[in-house]
């Protein structure tokens, strides 16, 4: 199959091209900089010049695709209007690739983020808040799902709160990244809220198989730590970076904060009963002793 891939040099996007390589596909990799076009070419990539912001651009990569994997997002989460504008860009993106893919049956599959339910783990068949500062992306994969009923074999792939990879990426990146800057590795609230974790290499088999396999209109989990309590997760990273640890104000990290300090457990049973994902590689305590100070 031969496979459009939007934000191929993320940490999830490198993972996806390598994954779909080593499993026959060719892609085709959006390349927003000469850089990201040499990196896709040594992967094994075509690069496709432009960014998400270049719907023609688009269209043209998924007219001349078997399948879509869309992975882009913008990088400015500074402020709530950095972060609406980067969720705007995502949205007119993913609805630019669907509706060329009408009638045709080809699949695309989206990323998507796990839902918050109150004293429980979420699951597949919970819907994603579509309010609070990130609800536009939950509105906006909900209408490519929907295109299932128009010829799309549309999916999404819900990602836990920390994506990690040799201890970097998600949340817990950011955790990280937060104390270097600040000398103090801090985190909002109590530390008993839990961020549930997948490796990048495991979540790049989940979306090939959904790519593959999954039906039209359906959700699965790329989780494979439930819940990882916050204060675990700042400990760990203390230890590495040979910092102290306290609670800090959920202010201190921006759009971001009313998230970090949820108790956000999410389940993953029913995508490996029905689609045989089985997680591998380290859980995201382990990989945090990655970490270099």
């Amino acid at each position: 199959m031969r496979v459009l891939v939007t934000g191929g040099t993320g940490t999830i996007g490198t993972a996806v091209v390598a994954e779909l390589l080593a499993n026959g596909h060719t892609v085709l990799a959006l390349a927003r900089s000469d850089a990201s076009a040499q990196t896709l070419k040594a992967a094994g990539a075509e690069p496709l010049p432009g960014t998400i912001a270049d719907l023609d651009v688009l269209r043209a990569g998924a007219a001349q695709s078997d399948g879509v994997i869309s992975l882009a997002f913008g990088r400015d989460y500074a402020s709530p209007e950095a972060l609406a504008a980067s969720i705007a860009e995502e949205s007119a993106a993913m609805a630019a690739l669907g509706q060329e893919l009408i009638g045709s049956d080809r699949p695309i599959v989206t990323v998507s983020g796990t839902p918050w339910v109150p004293g429980r783990a979420s699951t597949e068949a919970d819907p994603a808040r579509t309010d609070g500062p990130v609800g536009g992306r939950a509105r906006s994969v909900n209408e490519l799902l929907e295109l299932a009923s128009r010829g799309v074999r549309a999916a999404a792939v819900r990602m836990p709160r920390t994506v990690h990879n040799q201890g970097d990426g998600g949340f817990a990146g950011l955790l990280a990244q937060h104390a270097r800057r600040t000398g103090t590795v801090g985190y909002p609230g109590d530390g008993t809220q839990r961020w549930p974790a997948v490796h990048a290499l495991d979540a790049a088999a989940l979306f090939r198989i959904a790519l593959e396999s999954a039906p039209a209109g359906t959700t699965w989990h790329a989780v494979a730590d439930e819940g990882d309590a916050v204060l675990d997760i700042a400990n760990v990273i203390g230890q590495q970076l040979g910092l102290p640890v306290q609670t800090v104000p959920q202010e201190d990290f921006g759009p971001f904060g009313v998230i970090f300090a949820m108790d956000q457990p999410a389940s993953s049973a029913h995508t490996r009963q029905a689609l045989g994902w089985r997680p591998t590689h380290p859980s995201l305590l382990d990989d945090l002793k990655n970490i270099q100070p």
